[in-house]
């Protein structure tokens, strides 16, 4: 996990806790805007900053 981190990428978790809300509330987002993952790490999904801008937005108006 440590290499998909060092390239600046996040799991919606790790996003979560960046932002100070509950991993719940992005995952959900994350379902309602249809977002693929930027990579995958066996049932893991990583996401670049880019693509979660949009759910940074909706859920910190």
């Amino acid at each position: 996990m440590s290499e998909t981190h060092q390239e600046g990428l996040l799991s919606a978790t790790q996003f979560a806790k960046e932002l100070g809300i509950s991993d719940a509330k992005v995952k959900k987002v994350i379902k309602e805007l249809s977002l693929e993952p930027t990579a995958k790490k066996g049932i893991c999904c990583y996401y670049s900053r880019d693509a979660l801008a949009p759910v940074k937005a909706k859920l910190l108006p």
